[in-house]
């Protein structure tokens, strides 16, 4: 209703900008989800080195983390057979969700291991642990342990859904450790199959 100078009208259009990234993002969660309600399928399967591709996404996450000064660090090794990008989501998830809740100067630790039937990662993190009572319902869509972070506009809570739903469409589960100063998730996913990865 008045006139603005160039520089408030690019404020404004980036501001605008912002939210409209945001609700895209979210559109495209509830989408994804709403495919999970009716047996996900995995597109396209193919073996995966797991330490090359947590590297890939931790180098993503670098300036983020070194921004609170945060140590990141990956150690072991695993494959699996899976698909990417899906698989590329899931940490992508448990890596922002751990940037955000670690205080600053803390670490966040990814750890790959391996066993007969089964491959394992799990992301630690330094910080306040997640009351014991809240475990099960961090998975739920739109759940956040602070309502307030909606309008810091840090996610609408679908994220640990997301990544629940990507994990039990490869055969796996995830599970939550929370104790003193430490939270950990741990993906669980089946060992990558012979065939596959000989061909």
């Amino acid at each position: 209703t008045k006139a603005r100078s160039a520089d408030e009208y690019r404020e404004v259009l980036a501001s605008n900008t912002e939210e409209l990234e945001r609700l895209s993002r979210m559109v495209s969660d509830m989408l994804f989800l709403a495919q999970a309600d009716h047996a996900m399928t995995i597109p396209t399967r193919e073996p995966i080195d797991l330490a090359s591709e947590t590297q890939a996404v931790l180098d993503f996450y670098e300036a983020l983390a070194s921004e609170k000064h945060l140590a990141l660090s990956l150690a072991g090794t695993g494959s699996m057979s899976g698909n990417r990008l899906m698989l590329r989501r899931a940490l992508s998830n448990l890596l922002s969700n751990a940037i955000r809740h670690t205080p600053e100067g803390g670490a966040i630790k990814v750890v790959l291991s391996s066993a007969e039937h089964a491959v394992q990662i799990s992301v630690s993190n330094t910080g306040a642990p997640i009351p014991a009572e809240l475990h099960a319902r961090l998975f739920d869509r739109f759940y956040r342990v602070d309502a307030s972070r909606e309008r810091m506009g840090q996610g609408a809570g679908l994220g640990l859904a997301i990544t629940d739903s990507i994990v039990r469409a490869h055969g796996g589960e995830i599970k939550l450790f929370s104790e003193g100063d430490m939270t950990k998730f741990t993906l669980i996913f089946p060992q990558l199959d012979k065939a596959l990865a000989a061909s």
